[in-house]
């Protein structure tokens, strides 16, 4: 039994060294996993870049006042000729009063 017990402890051993070259095998197989997985993670956002905040605001102010002169200058070419209307219809009717006058006096 010497010679067999010897022929044991070797099968034995093949047997475990088989089940560790399995369990290399799966460690490996889950590293290559995690490696591959953090090598195609994108890359974290910047930071963001702080923007000049009084640009915009001077730009709105700017826009504003532009609009401001904008309406006040159509509101004087409105009230201009409204007064030019009003001018013309006065001379029309003066004129036709003339008119019928002179008409009459014939």
């Amino acid at each position: 039994m010497t010679a067999h017990d010897p022929l044991a402890k070797a099968e034995a051993a093949v047997t475990e060294a088989e089940a560790n070259t399995d369990v290399v095998r799966i460690v490996a197989a889950v590293l290559a996993a995690q490696q591959a997985t953090q090598q195609q993670a994108p890359p974290p956002p910047a930071p963001r870049a702080h923007r000049p905040v009084g640009l915009y605001v001077a730009a709105g102010i700017g826009g504003a006042v532009a609009l401001t002169f904008l309406a006040m200058a159509a509101a004087l070419l409105a009230v201009a000729v409204a007064v030019g209307a009003v001018c013309a219809t006065v001379c029309l009717l003066v004129l036709r009063s003339v008119w019928a006058d002179l008409q009459k006096g014939r």
